[in-house]
């Protein structure tokens, strides 16, 4: 069964004041509304793929990596980063999205991944499609995530690079640092799917 978001806020304000330092906390983003409170069907890092199915996951390979850290630039490991996402067509798995496009049974949408003791986090998934979200508001591609460290936790989404519709989100261009929340696109890596692209998004909490 999948439900709305009611038992959270639509943003996590940080609990505390940023501290001094080199870095600048990841900019916040809404959560919704499409949380999905039933969780995955299996727990692995590869949104690609549903464990037991043959069936690949329509839209363009991406392996995402990044590293969670604090303000001060030191690891933050075991950070839980739990994300979800609309699939290719811009649908998510949710009751409550009225996309008429359709579900795509080998894709779930959503994963926890959590980061080594360097901060490291990495996983594997399609480019999410746009969709709109109302009359005058087309949302661009994007990656929901929720991240807890060890005393601090933020609500952001991930962008890809590029992309036109960005200069058109209300959600996207409230943000005053906009770059924080891009990733970038780097050189495939060895043993890489033909086509499939390696993004980077760092990830920066208040205190770690």
């Amino acid at each position: 069964m999948l439900i709305a978001i009611s038992r959270r806020n639509f943003l996590f304000a940080a609990s505390a004041a940023p501290l001094p330092g080199k870095l600048k906390p990841t900019p916040l983003q809404t959560i919704g509304p499409f949380f999905p409170a039933e969780r995955a069907w299996d727990h692995d890092s590869d949104l690609s793929q549903v464990k037991g199915k043959s069936g690949r996951a329509k839209g363009d390979i991406y392996y995402v990596t990044g590293r969670v850290t604090d303000v001060k630039g030191e690891p933050v490991g075991g950070a839980e980063i739990e994300l979800w996402q609309a699939n290719a067509a811009g649908r998510y798995r949710h009751g409550a999205d009225q996309n008429p496009a359709p579900l795509d049974p080998n894709f779930e949408g959503y994963a926890i991944v959590k980061t080594d003791s360097d901060g490291q986090y990495r996983f594997k998934t399609i480019k999410p499609g746009a969709y709109g979200a109302g009359p005058n508001l087309t949302r661009p591609p994007h990656i929901h995530v929720d991240v807890t460290g060890q005393q601090s936790r933020i609500i952001s989404q991930m962008y890809f690079p590029g992309d036109p519709e960005q200069e058109k989100d209300q959600i996207f261009q409230r943000v005053k640092r906009k770059e924080a929340l891009v990733a970038k696109i780097l050189e495939p890596e060895r043993g890489m799917e033909p086509g499939a692209k390696l993004a980077r998004w760092d990830i920066v909490l208040n205190r770690g």
